[in-house]
């Protein structure tokens, strides 16, 4: 059966999700181009007329992931309700224990990222992007008066600092802490940094 013809995005898209796959399953350093090519059928040339290079290939896979993922956030963040609200399914989705996109995928890129000043830039673009993100929502919330919290950014970077880590032993050390714990971790972390007590972030979603 033939293929059906793409546009130039289109294709694009088809062989950066392509490519997304290829990293998770096999790793930066494993991945080559005839793997996103033979997933798709097409030939190396064309994954090639498109990125010219692997690493170009790799770097805008990691550019597209971060992007699926600031649009979820994004819409989770502007959600009309509560800060607090708001603040809670943020962290529950992007924690190594909710659907953020596989942090296999991110653990490789952080560790291609110090040989890779590209793939290094969309790291960091990514985590200063989440940063703002719930650093404007913590802002709101201290407006509203909804929970105290003096240093709106310091709580931002502590609770990403704390996601990543929790990412880093689930997903390569499985078994030294459950999904659970972890999760508590979090809410008590949360709770913490705003003033509140945990049992507020239990109220805060029903």
């Amino acid at each position: 059966m033939a293929r059906v013809r793409l546009s130039g995005a289109e294709r694009r898209e088809e062989l950066l999700r392509a490519a997304i796959g290829q990293i998770e399953a096999r790793g930066v350093s494993a991945v080559r181009i005839a793997d996103v090519a033979s997933v798709l059928g097409v030939s190396n040339a064309l994954v090639l007329y498109h990125f010219s290079t692997k690493e170009n290939l790799v770097a805008a896979a990691f550019a597209h992931a971060a992007e699926d993922d600031l649009a979820r956030l994004r819409a989770l963040l502007g959600r009309r309700t509560s800060a607090l609200r708001r603040l809670r399914a943020a962290l529950r989705w992007y924690a190594p224990t909710g659907n953020a996109k596989g942090w296999r995928l991110w653990v490789e890129g952080w560790a291609a990222a110090l040989r890779e000043p590209a793939l290094r830039q969309v790291a960091r673009d990514l985590d200063r992007q989440w940063k703002a993100a719930l650093t404007g929502v913590v802002a709101e919330g201290v407006a509203a008066g909804e929970f105290r919290c003096p240093d709106p950014d310091g709580t931002a970077l502590r609770l990403t600092a704390l996601l990543d880590g929790l990412a880093v032993q689930l997903t390569c050390y499985g078994g030294t802490v459950s999904r659970a714990r972890a999760q508590e971790w979090v809410d008590e972390a949360l709770a913490r940094e705003l003033g509140l007590e945990r049992q507020a972030l239990a109220t805060a979603v029903r």
